[in-house]
């Protein structure tokens, strides 16, 4: 049986109310949830409107403006370039399956260093390094094949986009544009 999301209602005054333990939270306890993987729900206490995704946004703000921010400014660049193009969704969704992607690689470590240290292994710095030394080979599959998914990802999206692109242009007359009446005769010029 699935456990109900867990419903936050933030209030104008930007607290943030847990139903289900009736009392108000702060950011780090939301932050919380989603590292035990709670499913929970952020509304507006008085429209209503969904603001889980803000508060995500929040949290990531937060953390990245801490000792070891995850993006580099060089990434943040080309991700805000990609708002209001043709790419954005796609760009979006193919960040979504890198992720994915990376998740199961990093749940096969975890299983491979379950089978080599056991249930209650302490995985620390030095252990988890001797690990990696051991692993490297399979390591270095794993992310070959992490990198060859990525890569056939970002062609499959750059494949949809000129098969779409190309949808939407055949209906006007562009002399030279492939699949157009006259295209193969032009080139033969």
């Amino acid at each position: 049986m699935t456990t109900p999301v867990r419903t936050i209602k933030k209030y104008p005054n930007r607290r943030l109310y847990d139903t289900a333990n009736s009392g108000y939270i702060t950011l780090a306890d939301v932050k919380q949830m989603v590292l035990e993987q709670i499913d929970f729900q952020v509304i507006d206490a008085k429209s209503g409107d969904d603001l889980t995704r803000p508060i995500l946004l929040q949290i990531i703000l937060d953390e990245e403006s801490g000792g070891l921010p995850m993006f580099s400014s060089e990434m943040l660049t080309q991700m805000i370039r990609f708002y209001g193009t043709a790419q954005q969704t796609m760009m979006g969704q193919y960040m979504e399956q890198n992720v994915k992607a990376f998740l199961a690689i990093q749940k096969k470590l975890q299983d491979q260093a379950k089978q080599v240290y056991g249930d209650k292994m302490m995985l620390t710095p030095d252990l988890w390094k001797q690990f990696m030394q051991m692993q490297a080979p399979a390591m270095q599959g794993m992310l070959g094949n992490y990198l060859e998914q990525s890569a056939k990802l970002f062609m499959d999206m750059q494949q949809r986009m000129q098969d779409q692109t190309r949808g939407m242009f055949t209906a006007f007359p562009f002399p030279g544009f492939p699949g157009q009446p006259g295209a193969e005769e032009d080139k033969k010029r």
